[in-house]
C-alpha cells in the first residue's frame, strides 16, 4: 500500500468515526427525557383525562398509591381502608414541561380544601395528594405550596396532603382511558360530580 492510499485509508476512516460519534451525540440529544411525577386528585379518570391536555406530557395511567397493602386494586381501595389514593403516574419530557409546572397544574384541576374527598367522591381513596420522588421534588412541592397559600384566590385552607412516593399500583385496564372508550358514560359522570363548576368557582375561568 502506498504512502497515498494508506493516507486516503485514514482521512476516510477519521472522517467515519467523527460522523459516526456526531451521529450519536445527535440521537441521544433528539432522544425525548421521560420522567413521571404522580398526584392524587380524586377520580383518576379525571385527572389522567386533565393530565393528557398538557403539552409534554406522553402518557397518564390511572393506578393506587400510598397504602400500607402491599397489592391494590378497585374493588379493595374503594370499599375498604387500605389507605390508598387513586392517583396517576404522568409521564413528561422536562425539556418541554416542568415538574413545577405539572405541580400548578394539578392544583388547578383540583378541590384543594376538601378533607373528606373531591367533588361528590368521598372517602379516603378520593382524597388529594401530592408524592414527590426525590428532595428536589419535595422542595419544589413545598414552595408551591408555600406560595399557594399567600396568594390563593379562596378562604378555606388547603389541606391537600404532600408525602413520599410509594409504590404506584396500575388500575384494572378498563380504568385506564376510561374517558376515550366511554366518553358518554365518563361526561355524565364528570358533569353530574360537579367537578368543573367547582374547580371555576375555586380558581376561577383557566
Amino acid at each position: 500500500m502506498n504512502r497515498i492510499t494508506k493516507l486516503t485509508t485514514l482521512f476516510t476512516t477519521t472522517i467515519a468515526v467523527y460522523l459516526l460519534s456526531a451521529f450519536s451525540v445527535w440521537a441521544a440529544n433528539d432522544t425525548p427525557k421521560v420522567e413521571t411525577a404522580i398526584f392524587a386528585g380524586g377520580c383518576f379518570w379525571c385527572i389522567e383525562a386533565d393530565f393528557e391536555k398538557l403539552s409534554g406530557v406522553s402518557d397518564v395511567v390511572s393506578g393506587y398509591t400510598g397504602g400500607a397493602a402491599n397489592t391494590a386494586d378497585y374493588k379493595t381501595v374503594t370499599y375498604s381502608e387500605t389507605g390508598h389514593y387513586e392517583a396517576v403516574r404522568v409521564s413528561y419530557d422536562p425539556m418541554v414541561v416542568s415538574y413545577a409546572e405539572l405541580v400548578e397544574y394539578f392544583w388547578k384541576h383540583i378541590d384543594p380544601t376538601d378533607p373528606d374527598g373531591q367533588f361528590c367522591d368521598k372517602g379516603s381513596s378520593y382524597r388529594s395528594a401530592i408524592f414527590y420522588a426525590n428532595d428536589q421534588e419535595k422542595s419544589v412541592v413545598e414552595g408551591s405550596l408555600k406560595a399557594l397559600n399567600e396568594e390563593k384566590p379562596f378562604a378555606e385552607p388547603i389541606v391537600t396532603a404532600v408525602s413520599k412516593a410509594q409504590p404506584f399500583y396500575l388500575a384494572e385496564e378498563y380504568h385506564q382511558d376510561y374517558y376515550k372508550k366511554n366518553p358518554l358514560r365518563y361526561q355524565f359522570y364528570r358533569t353530574g360530580c360537579g367537578r368543573d363548576k367547582r374547580v371555576k368557582s375555586l380558581w376561577g375561568e383557566k
